[in-house]
């Protein structure tokens, strides 16, 4: 695999020139901070850009899994006449706010796994999955895919207990209009849902702690946890065998054909959500109708039932989100990549 091509492949030689400090006499410059982690700065950035271009996407699959609609088309309409452009884009600064944190121990939970793994893999069954797939005209094995898979399972299990407060808060301000919309037979819940209504990040984060505690906060980990384990997994082990794919019948290095970066980012986004959507609908569900209880009350858990109709709604807008998100993403960070790369190596 490339040294620099992408944000989630990087060789071990890059890493141990980041983190390994140098050790030789004063004579040498230091080196740029932005060269040094170039890597995490243009991932980070490339984030916040994909983030905002793909929210509205992210806005109407949310909105489509918790509240009946005939469409995407009809949600989009419901939206946008009854809350305008800004009802797109509720909830956004909470994905801002943790997309550079999450991306970057993502980032580095699943480096460190992937090498682990396949030493592990070298030592236990005389396999090395990295040395496999750095030869040329090697194709996916079940060796490759295992590893990657094991190491994004852990890189996904690793961040959801930091993103799990983030997206919940998310995901209230989201539907926040439609549950005060929405009529209640229970005054209480009623109330609840009200005091919800067209309040900002963290405003809906203090509100969610007033009615449900400080664990509130984790409301739908399990679910959560299942959803990002399985996957990240699925993500990072599509990514990897659909780029050695691509690359290896253009017959080119990843870091000399972007193309077969961005059709690789977009492909495991989209095979990925396909295989976890349900889980993903009933989290959502869960965490909207827990947002109406108090602290100390039970809330049903919907059943996950994959391949049933209803548990699939948004799943197209999903799926073209997750592809744009990913075209910008690594649009932005190979853009990024080479003009750092361009600055020169020490201060002056």
């Amino acid at each position: 695999m490339p040294a620099e091509s992408n944000f989630q492949d990087v060789t071990s030689s890059s890493i141990r020139t980041r983190t390994m400090p140098q050790l030789s006499g004063g004579s040498e410059k230091p080196r740029r901070w932005i060269k040094q982690y170039r890597t995490e700065t243009a991932a980070s950035t490339a984030s916040v850009l994909s983030t905002i271009t793909a929210f509205p996407l992210d806005s109407v699959k949310t909105r489509m899994q918790t509240y009946p609609y005939a469409g995407a088309v009809d949600c989009i309409r419901v939206t946008y006449n009854s809350e305008g452009i800004r009802g797109f884009f509720r909830g956004v600064t909470a994905p801002l706010a943790s997309v550079t944190l999450v991306r970057t121990i993502s980032f580095s939970i699943y480096q460190r796994s992937k090498y682990v793994y396949s030493d592990w893999m070298k030592k236990n069954l005389d396999f090395c999955p990295l040395e496999h797939v750095n030869k040329n005209g090697a194709l996916p094995n079940l060796g490759t895919i295992a590893c990657f898979g094991a190491a994004g399972a852990t890189a996904g299990s690793g961040i959801t207990f930091i993103a799990c407060p983030f997206e919940l808060t998310k995901l209230s301000a989201q539907v926040s209009v439609l549950m005060a919309n929405q009529k209640n037979a229970d005054p209480h819940k009623q109330a609840i849902a009200l005091s919800y209504h067209n309040k900002g990040t963290f405003k809906t984060l203090a509100n969610i702690v007033k009615h449900r505690g400080f664990t509130g906060m984790y409301t739908g980990l399990n679910l959560h946890l299942l959803r990002d384990t399985l996957g990240t997994g699925i993500y990072f082990a599509t990514y990897e065998s659909s780029k050695q794919i691509l690359t290896t019948f253009s017959g080119k290095d990843a870091h000399k054909n972007p193309i077969a970066v961005l059709a690789a980012g977009a492909l495991c986004g989209i095979v990925s959500w396909a295989m976890i959507y349900p889980i993903d609908s009933v989290k959502s569900i869960y965490q909207r109708n827990a947002l109406m209880y108090s602290k100390g009350q039970k809330v049903p858990v919907p059943k996950i039932a994959f391949f049933r109709r209803d548990m699939y709604r948004g799943l197209g807008v999903s799926m073209g989100r997750s592809a744009a998100v990913n075209a910008v993403f690594f649009s932005a960070f190979e853009f990024l990549k080479k003009r750092i790369n361009a600055m020169k190596d020490v201060v002056d």
